[in-house]
């Protein structure tokens, strides 16, 4: 199925309050899109905070293992296929440089490297065998911040001379080295150019660290989430580049996604 500029489709999306609930991490109410992605051959590219062992399962249920996947808040790629074991030499060096927190930080935030699989499952509402996949982590850490915001943006400001960096995202505040969603989502783009090949391409979010992703996208739409703050109005809505879903979750992704179809 082509657009109305013949260009083929490529759809990007978050997952936690997105594609899934945010409660009950279930995709079954945007069945009916996804099949319709698939019925038309059409690239859907996730695109998370999740770790690649999360999202590699998630990938071949909804049936969209052909394609990559933005893994890690864009710290890392999950190439098509089944899953590749890779390196953790960035989250153990990211680990090295939180144990050398100033004290005045050290306190105030937490990740998941000091909780045990039970806790981040009590925290998140993930299974107990998910939350098991969600702490082989490759590239990010992801965890809680208790302090102020001005201790934030000192925080943020020490990270930053160790060459980290810190995204807010729909629950956690993740660290990485670098990479976010939208690079990856550009490099992806780019490749498909390099082919001849010029894609329509749709983003979908709910959370601060997808704001970038849905203003590069020929389309932004931005999912409703009640469960945080969610995204402030950003300039492309002025224009229709960046719409709302009606809905929240799943379900306001289905109705978005097929109402960008029809």
């Amino acid at each position: 199925m082509n657009n109305k500029l013949d260009r083929p489709f490529i759809f990007f999306s978050d997952l936690d309050g997105t594609l899934l609930d945010h409660q009950t991490y279930s995709h079954a109410p945007a069945r009916e899109a996804l099949d319709a992605l698939r019925a038309n051959h059409i690239e859907l590219i996730l695109a998370s905070s999740k770790t690649a062992a999360e999202i590699a399962p998630l990938r071949r249920d909804i049936g969209f293992e052909h394609c990559e996947a933005i893994v890690e808040n864009g710290a890392g790629l999950l190439l098509s296929g089944s899953l590749e074991k890779s390196s953790n030499e960035y989250y153990q060096r990211l680990l090295d440089v939180l144990t050398e927190l100033p004290a005045i930080y050290r306190g105030h935030f937490t990740g998941f490297s000091q909780w045990e699989a039970a806790e981040i499952s009590q925290l998140t509402g993930l299974t107990l065998n998910a939350a098991k996949l969600s702490k082989a982590r490759q590239f990010s850490e992801p965890g809680l911040w208790s302090g102020s915001d001005d201790e934030l943006e000192g925080f943020r400001s020490f990270l930053k001379n160790e060459g980290i960096i810190a995204q807010r995202g729909g629950r956690f505040l993740t660290l990485s080295f670098g990479g976010r969603k939208v690079d990856q989502m550009q490099k992806i783009i780019d490749r498909h150019r390099a082919n001849g090949v010029d894609p329509f391409c749709v983003a979908l979010g709910d959370a601060p660290n997808d704001i970038a992703m849905l203003e590069a996208a020929d389309l932004g739409i931005i999912i409703p989430n009640s469960s945080h703050s969610g995204i402030n109005e950003l300039p492309g809505e002025a224009t229709g580049k960046i719409i709302r879903a009606t809905f929240t979750g799943p379900e306001g992704w289905n109705d978005a996604v097929l109402n960008v179809l029809r």
